[in-house]
């Protein structure tokens, strides 16, 4: 019994340090065909580097305005406060603009998202400094009479790569 327990014991250790080394950085992922730039077909497969600082593509986004009433509800601003209710607010307030940028936490990626304006949709963007980032400095673009493409140019300047740029 107690080389039984012994040599189990053995196997879950060599197990546990087979998956602590387990190279994190590479994982293979399916996105679905949508029509959304940056995203894949969905018979493809590509390998993504989940250290976003060096992705070198522009996350998924909408080229032009998708109908408003397409897209997802976003959560209420009122829940939140600070930047977090801010970014919530400019989600509310100019759904179609987000959901022409990219978003560079790749959450494309890692959550399906279809674009910025995806990360209001639920409480990702309460806890991401780059959504609420890029969400405030649409905004702020906006206001000044920038297009969407013009803030989507700024957007990847800012947070892209320099093989986005």
């Amino acid at each position: 019994m107690k080389k039984i327990l012994i040599v189990a014991l053995m196997m879950v250790g060599v197990a546990s340090v087979v998956v602590m080394l387990w190279p994190r950085e590479q994982q293979k992922h399916t996105t679905p065909a949508s029509g959304i730039a940056g995203q894949r077909s969905q018979t493809e497969t590509q390998t993504v580097n989940h250290n976003h600082e060096s992705t070198a593509r522009v996350p998924a986004h909408y080229e032009a305005a998708p109908p408003l009433y397409t897209l997802r509800r976003t959560l209420a601003p009122e829940v939140f406060t600070g930047n977090v209710r801010l970014a919530y607010q400019v989600a509310k307030d100019i759904p179609q603009t987000l959901a022409q940028m990219p978003c560079y936490c790749h959450c494309d990626m890692s959550k399906g998202h279809k674009s910025l304006h995806s990360c209001f949709e639920d409480e990702h963007g309460t806890t991401c400094g780059i959504c609420i980032g890029e969400a405030l400095m649409a905004h702020n673009l906006q206001r000044q009479n920038f297009n969407p493409t013009q803030i989507r140019e700024r957007i990847v300047k800012a947070y892209g790569t320099e093989a986005d740029k």
